[in-house]
């Protein structure tokens, strides 16, 4: 099936169209052993997770530094990130980190074969050493509180945080506010008119 070179609204090489196709195959081939993602995503998958995946990039402020990806899973976003980021951010290096290990096997798999130099820690998030991220992602993993404590464990505090939520974003951000400070940035989501994704900066303990 040939796609039009275009992902999020960003116009991506022939090259990058090529590592997400094998990406897509690899993916189609591990999931029904490892359940990399729902039954019910994988006739949408370029949508749901590609393009889902893409638009995260996009609100990237960093041309360099590490991003890093937490709960990583199949990848999304942390594995698009890295493979867009080898022509639109060549300075941009990716770290997943991942406790599934089977999981983790996978996203080593793809990295491998589409030819991108992504870092996979295959251990449990607080367990992980502070990683120092200059941007960090966690896609669909745990309420915005905690997705905080992660942060103010492995970002810089400098960084930005990059957190899609769904449509009770309101309420996160309220609980939230009850143990932490912070700045956001609630841009609307380009595959689910319910959902954000916050921009997050200037972490501090309440």
């Amino acid at each position: 099936m040939t796609r039009a070179n275009v992902l999020a609204g960003r116009t991506v090489s022939r090259e990058t169209m090529d590592r997400l196709e094998v990406y897509e195959a690899l993916l189609r081939k591990w999931n029904p052993a490892i359940n990399l993602v729902s039954r019910s995503s994988l006739d949408q998958l370029w949508y749901r997770h590609f393009e889902d995946s893409a638009q995260i990039f996009s609100l990237c402020a960093a041309e360099s530094g590490t991003w890093t990806d937490l709960g990583a899973g199949g990848g999304f976003p942390g594995l698009v990130v890295a493979i867009l980021a080898v022509e639109a951010k060549p300075d941009l290096s990716v770290t997943l980190v991942e406790s599934d290990q089977r999981k983790a096997a996978f996203l080593s798999t793809v990295a491998r074969e589409v030819g991108v130099k992504a870092r996979i820690l295959p251990q449990r998030i607080e367990a992980t050493p502070a990683l120092g991220a200059d941007v960090m992602s966690a896609r669909a993993l745990a309420p915005l509180t905690k997705l905080l404590a992660y942060a103010d464990l492995h970002l810089r505090r400098d960084g930005q945080a990059l957190f899609p939520k769904g449509a009770t974003y309101r309420e996160e951000i309220d609980q939230a506010f009850e143990t932490w400070r912070f700045s956001h940035e609630a841009t609307p989501s380009m595959t689910d008119p319910s959902s954000v994704i916050l921009s997050i900066r200037d972490i501090e303990r309440a």
